[in-house]
């Protein structure tokens, strides 16, 4: 039997008042942004970014906590517990889509324990050398690495990071024997660039573009398709002959499953906000990133299908299980 249209219309109307009840008040005290990662590196400073202007616009205090370790599983797992109230938010890179395949076990669910919010940014890579190696290139480093097997070493933001993952990726595609010196993040990552401790470092756009044209490290490559505006001298993994590489990351918010909708929903608008700011924007996109603030029906979506292409990539470079 067919419903009445007014019964629809009435439903549509009780779901819009219930997220309008769920969002009443909604934030009424300081939100906090968990950032799994070491202060100092590109997902903080994102969070400094965004989280300054979300303050002005909710008029409340938006704090940003560093969590590091686990590869980030650690500050993930803080959230994944927190009350379901949308004041813990996690601040993320695609490496939460990555740990379901990189680990034996986790201490939570990345898909059953979490809300996708929004995608914050999209970003690619650049692939730094250290200025104290005499590699030019990436092709350079890598007939090295082949000429010394396991005598370099790369970096990554912890084990089971992204980075990480992207470094076992071409040690796959090159062939070739390097050692992975896992840090609690970016920054120290960099600083054992620069010191010659690592020869090889995936980094996000936004430290990658800083360093390289500050000369404190050397760009080898970057990962996108194609070539990046703020490094146009600078080739493409895929240019130099390491088909596989193509490709980028992104940084997005998360929420602990069971957050009302509304709630939710009013995360997303005020970040997309924030994003079109145009001084929030201008910071963004000087490091090279793009802003997003897509809904959360869409990065659930992205979210999902990034788990089953990551998943795909780690079982063809036959990355071991991390514990």
């Amino acid at each position: 039997m067919r419903r009445p249209a007014w019964i629809f219309v009435a439903m549509l109307a009780i779901c819009v008042s219930v997220a309008q009840a769920q969002t009443q008040g909604y934030p009424n005290r300081t939100v906090r942004i968990v950032v799994p990662y070491a202060p100092g590196g590109g997902v903080s400073i994102l969070g400094q970014i965004v989280g300054n202007k979300m303050s002005e616009l909710m008029k409340h205090p938006v704090v940003v906590d560093n969590r590091p370790g686990a590869g980030g599983n650690l500050g993930a797992d803080v959230v994944a517990k927190s009350p379901a109230d949308g004041y813990t938010i996690l601040l993320h890179t695609n490496a939460q889509a990555a740990a379901p395949s990189l680990y034996r076990s986790l201490p939570f669910d990345p898909v059953k324990d979490f809300i996708p919010v929004t995608m914050v940014v999209a970003t690619q890579y650049v692939i730094g050398g250290s200025l104290k190696h005499p590699a030019a290139t990436l092709r350079e480093l890598t007939a090295d690495a082949k000429a010394r097997p396991g005598m370099l070493n790369y970096g990554s933001s912890g084990a089971g990071s992204s980075l990480h993952l992207l470094g076992e990726m071409f040690k796959a595609i090159a062939e070739v024997d390097i050692v992975h010196i896992p840090y609690r993040g970016d920054a120290p990552m960099i600083t054992a660039l620069i010191a010659n401790d690592i020869q090889l470092a995936f980094l996000p756009q936004s430290n990658g573009v800083a360093n390289v044209n500050g000369n404190l490290i050397r760009g080898l490559a970057v990962t996108g398709s194609k070539r990046m505006d703020a490094l146009p001298n600078l080739s493409t993994a895929a240019e130099q002959g390491f088909a596989g590489l193509e490709g980028g990351g992104w940084i997005g918010m998360f929420v602990a499953a069971g957050t009302p909708p509304g709630i939710v929903l009013a995360i997303q608008r005020i970040v997309a906000q924030a994003l079109a700011d145009p001084k929030v924007r201008e910071a963004i996109v000087s490091t090279s990133q793009e802003p997003v603030g897509n809904s959360p029906a869409e990065f659930d979506v992205q979210f999902r299908a990034e788990i089953d292409k990551l998943a795909k990539l780690i079982e063809r470079a036959k990355i071991p299980k991390l514990d």
